[in-house]
């Protein structure tokens, strides 16, 4: 099947001038430099139209050469944010990022387990920069407790892997899709973006439906964050009433543009502009 046709990326359905009536929220750890984690995502949901609000699992000292700390947060933390905005506010779709540990993960599982809203699960693992934000221990109970509670999965090609107990390079994305829709997840969008040649993401169901989304190669060194703002971007779409193959189409075309408006920032990884539609009607 061809990726169908999409809606202009990062678009919001609501009346013009009202205020936010959609709730997005993200359960992440937090990017001191702002270009990833929660800031990306709150970022990416602004851009969107909609309501973002924030469980923070871990504090990271990071900047645009790497990751300097993690300091995770205690488990009551988490469950308090979570019950927090979730039993006053209310919640329209959930985005999971970095979780760290495996009691992080379970707490997670706990907490969203009597939630019926989409659930975006993307599996971090290792920075932009190489650092290691999954711990080993930590990829069994995310294979076992969340995948089975996700709506999709975003993994890059390393993270599928993992997930798959595959060996570098040694099978093909949309085998690796095949392999983690097994754990429970009616949808696995695998990122191509680590292969040579033209970016290439597939996205499998288990109704057995195949979509393959092909965009260009942008040419610049400035996208730090592009896999928390693209699991953002789909959490806001699927929030707002996009179907799932829907949702990835314009979540791609929304991080695609933010990614060649990316500038640099620091002495090494520059982040991507996640208000790059709003531009010209900023002041500056």
């Amino acid at each position: 099947m061809t990726a169908p046709t999409t809606p202009a990326a990062g678009g919001s359905d609501r009346a013009a001038g009202s205020a936010p009536s959609v709730r997005v929220l993200t359960i992440a750890g937090s990017d001191s430099g702002g270009g990833a984690g929660i800031q990306a995502d709150l970022k990416t949901m602004l851009a969107h139209g909609v309501h973002g609000m924030s469980v923070l699992t871990a504090i990271t000292a990071q900047n645009s050469v790497g990751v300097q700390g993690i300091w995770p947060l205690p488990i009551e933390a988490i469950e308090e944010q979570f019950r927090s905005v979730v039993d006053d506010i209310g919640v329209d779709a959930i985005k999971i990022g970095m979780l760290g540990s495996p009691e992080v993960v379970e707490c997670v599982a706990e907490c969203i387990g009597g939630v019926d809203v989409p659930i975006v699960l993307d599996p971090v693992s290792v920075s932009k920069h190489g650092d290691p934000l999954l711990h080993a221990s930590a990829v069994a109970a995310l294979r076992d407790r969340l995948m089975p509670l996700a709506t999709v999965i975003t993994p890059n090609l390393p993270e599928a892997e993992l997930l798959a107990a595959a060996g570098p390079g040694s099978t093909e994305p949309e085998e690796l899709a095949r392999v983690l829709l097994t754990y429970g997840p009616p949808w696995v969008l695998v990122k191509g973006g680590h292969r040579t040649g033209p970016p290439t993401d597939v996205l499998l169901g288990a109704d057995g439906s195949t979509y393959r989304f092909t965009g260009e190669r942008i040419d610049t060194p400035h996208t730090h964050g592009t896999g928390c703002t693209l699991a953002s971007a789909l959490a806001c779409r699927l929030a707002l009433g996009d179907t799932v193959p829907g949702a990835v189409g314009t979540a791609k075309a929304y991080v695609a543009g933010a990614i060649r408006a990316g500038f640099p920032l620091g002495a090494g990884i520059g982040p991507t502009d996640h208000l790059w539609q709003l531009r010209s009607h900023l002041p500056g």
